[in-house]
């Protein structure tokens, strides 16, 4: 019997408490579409050895190796650490999960880059939990990649687990704060963070293109399972690129 599902394989932080919830709801609504959720550790967030060494290659391919016998369409890694440590570290960990498993893989980071590519973004705002010297790094990063951001919002913040408990109101907060200046675009760089459900109605007041990370790695997902995120509706602008 053929199988007609799309089965998008996630890759979570292990203390992530946001983003297997979100991402369930965004698919909700699609019957034949399932994500499948791997766990590696992560605790920490910070530019300190142990915070870094949390992301060395063998920890999410360990997962993703897993989340393969469940011959997923696709494999996504719905983290962020790549804003920070270098887009090279996602691209070198998607295509070793593609090398070993044999099925495509993709991240929210490289996602919002496509996204920003696909839109034309030249200037962004970045909302974020993290502290100022992860912060600091993310900017640095997009700017060798010819991407300014004009304005910034970040909570300080290094415990993962933490970055759950700040509220929808605080979020849209950060993010109305970053649009004061005009970006061509807005990212909400954490899927620890629960910006996903209050992006359709900021981008409807403020006009400008929210691309939450969350959000991004389950377009990611669907577009590489070789199915259409358009198909997912009422979660923000990104679904309909």
């Amino acid at each position: 019997m053929p199988d007609d599902r799309t089965l998008i394989g996630v890759l979570t932080p292990s203390s992530n408490t946001v983003l297997e919830p979100l991402t369930s709801a965004m698919i909700a609504d699609l019957p034949d579409v399932s994500a499948h959720f791997g766990r590696f550790s992560v605790t920490e967030i910070s530019m300190n050895e142990g915070s870094q060494s949390q992301f060395e290659l063998e920890n999410p391919l360990a997962a993703a190796r897993l989340l393969a016998d469940a011959r997923v369409d696709a494999i996504v890694w719905s983290g962020t650490s790549a804003s920070w440590l270098g887009f090279e570290r996602d691209r070198d960990l998607c295509a070793r999960i593609a090398a070993e498993t044999g099925i495509p893989a993709g991240s929210s980071v490289l996602a919002i880059n496509d996204l920003f590519a696909a839109a034309g973004v030249k200037t962004f705002g970045l909302v974020s939990p993290y502290v100022e010297d992860v912060q600091e790094r993310i900017v640095a990063n997009y700017a060798r990649n010819g991407l300014q951001c004009v304005a910034e919002r970040h909570l300080n913040e290094t415990v993962n687990y933490a970055f759950a408990e700040f509220d929808e109101a605080t979020i849209a907060a950060q993010i109305r704060a970053v649009a004061e200046t005009g970006p061509d675009a807005i990212t909400v760089m954490c899927t620890n963070m629960r910006g996903a459900r209050i992006v359709p109605e900021l981008e409807a007041e403020l006009g400008i293109p929210i691309f939450d990370s969350t959000a991004a790695a389950v377009w990611t997902g669907m577009k590489l399972a070789g199915d259409d995120p358009a198909r997912i509706r009422s979660w923000g602008r990104l679904f309909a690129m």
